[in-house]
């Protein structure tokens, strides 16, 4: 299952926060800030989808991320490879290294990971 743009986006406010009440998510959020009731809808969808769960205090609840960013990074990424790229790593790399405006010095660095993950293989 995924996540919606919107959904995506109070998900990278909840891994960075960790666990966070209403009010600290919503201050995460450039003025103008959606209305609380719009967030109160987005939570119950993710909470539905399994990806956050939530603590009760009192009448508040606490609410903290059950998937890891780089599980679900990881599990999209690959969806992506699969669905545009004929399931092929070297197509997306390949891809990735032409049409994206990378400096010489981030495709050295790209080099060096690749370089390292031959030799641990």
């Amino acid at each position: 299952m995924q996540l919606s743009k919107t959904e995506e986006e109070l998900m990278n406010y909840l891994w960075k926060l960790k666990k966070a009440f209403m009010k600290d998510i919503l201050d995460q959020y450039p003025e103008p800030k959606p209305a609380s009731t719009t967030i109160a809808t987005l939570l119950k969808r993710m909470t539905e989808k399994g990806f956050i769960n939530y603590k009760v205090f009192g009448k508040s609840r606490e609410y903290f991320p059950l998937i890891k960013k780089e599980a679900y990074f990881s599990k999209h990424v690959n969806s992506l490879i699969k669905t545009f790229f004929n399931d092929s790593a070297s197509q997306f790399a390949s891809f990735f290294t032409k049409e994206t405006n990378l400096t010489k010095e981030e495709l050295e660095h790209l080099k060096t990971l690749i370089d390292s993950e031959i030799k641990k293989k």
